[in-house]
């Protein structure tokens, strides 16, 4: 038997299933009876130990300079306050309340204080906190979270959802592959999986009836099924499958060292999509150009305190050297939507995708985003880093912008600390940057398209939406204009212009993607040799005629046909 779903990451997987289940904790918020208060102090304390055991144990399987391991850290002190202990205690035993109510009720209090705090420092602990006390209250009903859990032997994880800062915390050992109930082509998990390798589907409906805990799976992320308790045939055909795939994938190895360049010699600049130091330290294994996209905020997904000035440019200068000149592409804090951090306190919206996010979360926090000015400044003074900036609208808030990175510097000369030049540019993703665009373009030196984001609002279709994949696909006629558009008013302004979203990670659409003037892409380290092969196996002349035909098409099964018939 099978069950098909969405490929987000391709790839095919051997394992045994095991269900990420977020339990849900109904508390009741009526007095305790005065006997039972020993009761419910004494599972508070079970719970604590066991939580710290936990944690523990976890902690030493980690290298201690591991982010993991500085988040466990963390937890353990804050779970050894005794100030945070007693008012626990205390509540139970004045106000007569059950353990889990207690703690629910001093955590949130404390962590609203700290949130209140004039202190960037103290505040941004504030959703440690409340973090914190929903794990004590899950061990208190019983509950201790898979967070750190290690996998023993090889597993293919399913789930309803997985978020960015959950998928940080999957410990990568024995993780072979994903399934998820929800999510969407470009959700931000999803494009973890690809750039970590890991072979995932979304859009797959079943439980725990269908699927127990252990039950042998393969995961056909190449043809979109994942096979449960496959008998020795189904075994034995995935199996070659499986073998068919490696020997592809080390045939690409041919291209690591030669140029992304197509058969009569234009060439490309193929750059990586990253999200930690450790992606920027293989960027040399696949033949990367550079970093066209270092997601900053990936640095913050597991750790609990945001890192101050000092880590993040020994950060960015750790990254300068490993990358030995190459272009280091930095793309500011873009916070907000599905991106919730553990280290920062961020209020609930309505509609977060059309919220405070990106630039404008940013321009809002300023003291949290001139602190990673700062650090970028003075990190350029080691190599070339190309600065650039999401989510920006309209001219106004690049004037905001500008006017921040001035007064960094002028802080930073009265400091007598050094600092380099720049090159920036923008994230275009939205409607209203594309139709603006050349207003801003005089202050730019060059723009990054991110199609995940731009097809979300130019189609207003959730991009974590399943339902929504098959009919709004990630490549449209609408895109395509908005997309050429874009190119276009760059090149008149002769600033050059890249794509860094997840149509530059699919082979099948570089030769039209290049066919219409981009001068770079940027893609995850997974996909850059499939996507030179697609640039050196072709020319110019093919590729424009192709981007000629697509932009004429109407309809989005037509627009398709254009680019499967290509070859």
């Amino acid at each position: 038997m099978s069950i098909t779903g969405i490929i987000v990451s391709s790839g095919i997987a051997f394992g045994q299933a095991l269900h990420l289940i977020h339990a849900e904790h109904h508390l009741d918020y009526r007095p305790i009876p005065l006997s039972n208060i020993p009761q419910q102090q004494g599972k508070f304390v079970k719970a604590l130990t066991e939580l710290q055991a936990q944690l523990t144990f976890s902690q030493a399987t980690l290298n201690c300079d591991s982010d993991n391991y500085q988040l466990i850290e963390a937890d353990l002190l804050l779970l050894q306050d005794d100030e945070l202990i007693e008012q626990v205690n205390d509540a139970i035993r004045t106000l007569q309340l059950s353990a889990s109510v207690a703690v629910e009720r001093i955590f949130a209090h404390q962590a609203n204080e700290l949130a209140s705090l004039d202190d960037p420092y103290l505040a941004n602990r504030a959703q440690d906190v409340r973090a914190l006390g929903q794990r004590v209250v899950a061990a208190i009903n019983g509950h201790l979270d898979q967070g750190f859990k290690k996998f023993d032997t090889p597993t293919i994880l399913l789930a309803q959802d997985l978020t960015p800062a959950e998928f940080a915390l999957l410990p990568r050992e024995n993780l072979c592959g994903i399934v998820l109930k929800t999510g969407g082509l470009t959700s931000h998990t999803a494009i973890l999986a690809r750039a970590a390798g890991i072979p995932a589907m979304l859009g797959c409906q079943f439980d725990t009836d269908l699927i127990p805990n252990g039950m042998p799976l393969v995961l056909d992320a190449l043809n979109g099924e994942l096979c449960l308790n496959p008998n020795p045939e189904q075994q034995a055909k995935l199996t070659v499958t499986f073998h068919h795939e490696q020997l592809r994938r080390a045939a690409l190895q041919a291209y690591k060292n030669v140029p992304a360049q197509t058969l009569d010699g234009h060439q490309v600049g193929l750059m990586a999509n990253v999200g930690n130091l450790n992606d920027i330290i293989h960027v040399s294994d696949v033949g990367a150009d550079g970093i066209g996209l270092f997601r900053t905020e990936f640095m913050l997904m597991n750790v609990s305190t945001l890192p101050d000035e000092k880590a993040q440019y020994s950060l960015y200068c750790e990254a300068l050297h490993a990358l030995g000149g190459k272009t280091f592409t930095i793309r500011t804090l873009d916070i907000g939507a599905d991106k919730k951090l553990p280290c920062l306190y961020q209020e609930q919206e309505d509609n977060p995708a059309l919220g405070l996010r990106g630039i404008r979360y940013t321009l809002a926090h300023t003291e949290l985003f001139k602190t990673q000015l700062r650090a970028i400044l003075r990190a350029a003074n080691h190599g070339p880093i190309r600065l650039m900036f999401p989510m920006v609208n309209q001219v106004e808030e690049l004037d905001e912008v500008f006017t921040l990175i001035a007064q960094c510097q002028d802080a930073l000369e009265e400091e007598e600390k050094g600092y380099g030049e720049l090159s920036y540019g923008i994230v275009v993703e939205t409607p209203a940057a594309v139709l603006n665009l050349r207003a801003m373009l005089p202050r730019l030196d060059f723009v990054s398209i991110g199609t995940n984001d731009l097809t979300q609002y130019v189609m207003a279709a959730d991009r974590a939406n399943p339902q929504l994949t098959r009919d709004y696909p990630s490549l449209s006629p609408a895109v395509l204009a908005l997309i050429n558009m874009t190119i276009l008013q760059a090149k008149s302004a002769n600033v050059k212009v890249s794509l860094c979203g997840e149509l530059a990670s699919s082979p099948h659409i570089t030769p039209l993607l290049i066919g219409m003037g981009l001068d770079e892409l940027s893609v995850n380290l997974n996909s850059l040799l499939e996507v030179k092969a697609a640039i050196c196996q072709g020319n110019m002349q093919q590729f424009a005629t192709l981007a000629h035909t697509a932009l004429q098409q109407d309809r989005i099964s037509d627009l398709q046909q254009c680019i499967t018939s290509y070859k």
